[in-house]
């Protein structure tokens, strides 16, 4: 509420509240979105990439992963752990040790790429490349999490379910998706929200890795809320931009709950 407030007063960091302005600060927003190499529209958009990018890529990753975990028996509780540090790693850190795996000339993924012949890649600094980096580090720290709630939704599911397909003769492929995957849909809808915002509220590691470069192809709505209000000074400018991200936020989780929640019985 109180960034709701801010966002229709001229609010300045060292001023406090100020004159109350009405909607200039969105018709700002508005003009600058239309403005050439606009920031804001930059901001807007790459924020969706990640979305686009990141969560689909998380969550099949996490079920492929899941469906390996659930069927080990010897050392599970390690591999399980494993997957799960870097998602209570700081993204400080994780940020850190990504951007010497990325380095141009002494990353491990570049001299990788040496040895198999192949040209080096500046992975942060190429405007075409620097956004896919950053989804991966991104989907590698949170992956953990999603594997863990993926375990726990098929470790609920009956066996009778799959002993049942097996006597009508249904294959491992015909199993997962008609048993398998309709009753992790509660699971899915859960994680692919939750992941949503996550990635819709990307700051941490734009801003430890390339602070929105290069080009602005990899700066956020949050990231440019931060320079709106701390770099510029401009707080009702950024409180603006923090209701318009919450409502893209309430929008595309009400549009997930809709379209992806089914109810299944058998």
């Amino acid at each position: 509420m109180l960034a709701f407030n801010i966002s229709f007063r001229d609010w300045n960091v060292f001023k406090g509240a100020g004159d109350w302005v009405g909607l200039a600060n969105y018709a700002d927003i508005w003009e600058d979105f239309f403005k050439p190499r606009s920031a804001v529209r930059a901001a807007f958009g790459n924020t969706l990439r990640y979305v686009l990018f990141g969560v689909p890529l998380q969550l099949a990753l996490a079920l492929s992963v899941a469906l390996l975990l659930v069927r080990i028996r010897q050392l599970a509780g390690f591999f399980r752990a494993a997957y799960f540090v870097p998602f209570v790693t700081s993204a400080v850190a994780v940020a850190f040790v990504w951007n010497w795996l990325y380095a141009p000339q002494v990353g491990l993924i570049n001299q990788g790429l040496k040895i198999l012949g192949l040209p080096m890649q500046q992975f942060l600094r190429n405007p075409d490349l620097a956004l896919p980096s950053i989804t991966v580090v991104a989907v590698w720290r949170t992956i953990g999490f999603a594997i863990i709630i993926f375990l726990a939704g098929l470790q609920q599911i009956p066996d009778i379910y799959y002993e049942a397909a097996q006597i009508d003769g249904a294959n491992r492929w015909h199993m997962f998706w008609r048993i398998t995957l309709p009753l992790l849909n509660p699971v899915i809808v859960y994680l692919a929200v939750l992941q949503t915002i996550e990635f819709l509220r990307m700051f941490d590691l734009v801003q430890n890795m390339t602070q929105g470069g290069p080009l602005n192809r990899t700066t956020t709505v949050v990231l440019e809320v931060y320079n709106e209000g701390f770099s510029s000074y401009n707080m009702g400018y950024a409180a603006a931009l923090t209701v318009i991200l919450f409502g893209l936020i309430l929008a595309i989780t009400v549009f997930q709950l809709r379209v992806l929640s089914r109810r299944v019985e058998y």
